[in-house]
């Protein structure tokens, strides 16, 4: 399944010089579609990340003149991909560099001239100096999970919910605990999951709690690597939100690389699990997170001590998402390359019923 090439450019710091085009593999894609695409599905949509961030950078750099402070971090961030590889990845991996840039290039392009001094933190402190220095790190049976406490820096209300503010020590030593027991359920019930979380994830945002105290969560479409959440209830909502989360981010970055539906349309769809009608993307975005919630909760059925949630909650979710993957392939919204991975997640949830 070839994705559009990008266009070689000389002066683009790339990951391994000239840009080149992604081939995504059919087999590979019908992985994905069925929420199974592993640690080499993170890692091709990872390329895909790291040259969409490259020519963004590269286009506002063009956009802006010389003298207005972008060009000395850019010439650094060259170097540092010459000399740095590594620092480099980890730097353009950064969840709101996508972000930042598309709104400085939007902010060109109706003439203004963008604050980008936080480019420039980025690029010479690295993800620290931008999000903050503390690590959460969680292992289990030799599996590992590292997170960056996203606890302060721009851009993070783009999930959508308040962020709070920076965590004191004791708060992040809740989020440590929360973590390992999130970690311990993913990696010792659901090690498939574990595996492409621990390759996709490298931030965890705080946020505050809706009114009433209702846990929320969070992934955005220009965020990638990054999930928010307030404080988890439980291990094992904690683990199911970090699939849910994941999942989200993870088709968002394949969107980047492969079109599944056309242009945005007026028509509105019922999803099962919200009063309100969606759009076709909300609803395929949705869709594809709660096939994830349905396998967990599946597995949590079949191999997890008893939990009264576990088959309640699969038999709503399984029917929720098989309602939602009719109502997807019904919308003629859908193309050739959406409709096969709708189809291919219907077959994953007949899998499931077996």
């Amino acid at each position: 399944m070839p994705v559009p090439p990008a266009v070689p450019t000389p002066d683009v710091p790339s990951a391994a010089g000239p840009l080149v085009p992604l081939d995504l593999d059919p087999d590979l894609f019908d992985a994905l579609a069925r929420a199974r695409g592993g640690v080499g599905g993170v890692e091709v949509l990872r390329r895909g990340q790291l040259s969409k961030r490259t020519l963004l950078a590269v286009a506002v750099r063009r956009a802006l003149p010389d003298d207005a402070g972008f060009q000395g971090a850019y010439r650094r961030l060259a170097r540092m991909q010459r000399e740095e590889p590594g620092r480099w990845r980890e730097t353009m991996l950064h969840p709101y560099l996508d972000e930042g840039l598309a709104r400085a290039l939007a902010e060109c392009a109706r003439g203004h001239r963008p604050d980008l001094a936080w480019f420039g933190e980025l690029v010479d402190g690295g993800p620290a100096a931008l999000s903050g220095p503390r690590l959460l790190t969680a292992e289990c049976d030799g599996a590992v999970l590292r997170l960056r406490l996203a606890d302060r820096g721009p851009f993070r209300a783009v999930h959508g919910h308040p962020p709070a503010g920076a965590q004191s020590a004791g708060e992040a030593e809740g989020w440590q605990r929360s973590l390992d027991g999130a970690w311990r359920v993913l990696v010792r019930r659901h090690p498939w999951h574990a595996r492409a979380v621990a390759a996709c994830l490298s931030a965890l945002v705080p946020l505050h709690p809706a009114p009433g105290g209702t846990s929320v969560s969070s992934a955005a479409r220009r965020a990638h690597g990054a999930v928010a959440l307030s404080p988890p209830g439980d291990p094992v909502l904690f683990a199911l939100t970090l699939v849910h989360e994941f999942l989200h981010v993870q088709l968002a970055a394949l969107l980047d690389l492969v079109p599944l539906y056309g242009p945005p349309s007026a028509a509105r769809y019922r999803a099962p699990w919200r009063p309100d009608p969606r759009p076709l993307d909300a609803l395929l975005t949705g869709t594809y997170a709660h096939l994830g919630v349905c396998d967990f909760w599946h597995t949590e059925h079949t191999t997890a001590p008893p939990d009264p949630r576990a088959d309640r909650e699969y038999t709503t979710w399984h029917g929720h998402t098989r309602a939602a993957v009719g109502t997807l392939l019904g919308s003629g919204e859908l193309l050739p390359a959406g409709r096969r991975f709708t189809e291919e997640m219907g077959r994953a949830l007949d899998r499931a019923d077996a």
